[in-house]
């Protein structure tokens, strides 16, 4: 055997070996990544069947919709409203934003937190007397302890993170030549929110989105309109 092909086997020996080190640690990495992930998938698990058990689903979508148009609708408001009186302080619109962002959305999760712990208590109570059973560790009232949680959650953050949304041109002004774009360009996140939020809800009814979307951006329109009209009349 001549130095060629001594030379040749030792290359493929090497790229064999390279090759069979990679595919271990390759399988040691998706063995960790499952791993790290499973307590993730069980509680999704957990979470969804709880959710089916106590009939959160639909609470849960509503609450999401609602708070989200009201989020939006607030913070066009709050934008227009800085527009129309000449606020060239991007820090007066995002101070005054996001203090109201972080109102609603407290006053969204804490509401839902009492009223659907409230109601779902009632329903427990109700089903415990029929039942002369103490249903506390059981799967239907760790269900609906997820679904007073899980509402809440939802209720509290979908205003906020709607309104955070609308408000970010603001953190960008001093890369822009004025303050007008970033009003511009918030107003444009808001209608384009809007409509985003209509698709959702023609996904969810099984309607025609581009109906449903200029519905929900309408209402934007409509309170732009308003801002305008009422500082017409003021002035």
């Amino acid at each position: 055997m001549d130095d060629s092909s001594v030379g040749s086997e030792e290359v493929g020996s090497s790229i064999s070996g390279d090759d069979t080190g990679t595919q271990r640690a390759s399988i040691r990495l998706k063995q960790r990544l499952r791993r790290f992930f499973k307590p993730f998938r069980e509680w999704l698990q957990l979470w969804r069947e709880y959710s089916e058990l106590s009939g959160a689903g639909s609470i849960v979508r509503r609450a999401f919709a609602n708070n989200s148009f009201d989020g939006v609708l607030t913070m066009v408001g709050v934008v227009m409203g800085s527009f129309v009186v000449g606020i060239q302080d991007a820090t007066v619109v995002l101070i005054t934003g996001l203090s109201t962002a972080a109102a609603i959305g407290i006053s969204g999760g804490w509401g839902a937190y009492l009223a659907e712990s409230a109601e779902r208590r009632h329903e427990i109570a109700e089903l415990e007397k029929n039942t002369l059973t103490d249903l506390h560790d059981t799967k239907i009232g760790k269900a609906a302890r997820s679904a007073v949680v899980t509402v809440a959650a939802v209720d509290g953050l979908s205003p906020f993170l709607a309104a955070f949304l609308v408000v970010i041109p603001f953190f960008f002004t001093s890369l822009l030549p004025s303050i007008d774009y970033a009003f511009y360009a918030s107003l444009g996140m808001a209608l384009l929110s809007l409509f985003g939020l209509g698709v959702y809800l023609a996904g969810v009814s099984k309607e025609n989105k581009l109906v449903y979307g200029i519905k929900t951006a309408i209402a934007g329109v409509a309170c732009m309109g308003l801002t305008l009209l009422m500082a017409q009349l003021s002035g």
